[in-house]
């Protein structure tokens, strides 16, 4: 079940950009920052979806359902991680994660390959993992 997080000064809307607001430049000797969304969901309704429009079709797939792609969501979630972390880095911190994060990792999601390659924005498709046999008894070595 999908909840809403409760409506304060700071919680995201449409808005204002789907962001909350946050300072850029944390006090100095500050070294635990609190996160500004509390799960993936929250970052993908909130931030990645106000922000990031494209047209759907054509080398676009989106799929209104995100969180039944298991890739998806993997992905999603070490873009929020890295948003995290790189909105406290002064100066170059969001170009990084744009050129190193968001634009690498969108060209695998939104791609006709991607995960979303059998939906649309207004039907889900179950993804299918790759078929595998398991390997015979002792292929592999205990790593850990």
């Amino acid at each position: 079940m999908t909840t809403t997080p409760e409506t304060t000064a700071d919680t995201p809307t449409a808005g204002n950009g789907g962001e909350r607001e946050y300072d850029a430049y944390p006090e100095s000797g500050t070294t635990q920052h609190t996160p500004v969304f509390r799960n993936v969901e929250e970052f993908v309704t909130y931030r990645f979806l106000p922000m990031y429009t494209r047209a759907e079709g054509g080398q676009f797939r989106w799929c209104k359902e995100w969180w039944r792609h298991p890739e998806a969501v993997s992905r999603f979630h070490a873009l929020w991680h890295a948003w995290e972390v790189l909105r406290w880095e002064p100066g170059t911190g969001m170009a990084v994660w744009y050129r190193d994060h968001l634009d690498y990792q969108m060209s695998f999601l939104l791609a006709d390959s991607g995960p979303f390659r059998e939906c649309t924005s207004r039907r889900h498709q179950d993804p299918r993992p790759l078929p595998a046999d398991p390997a015979p008894e002792g292929w592999f070595e205990n790593e850990w």
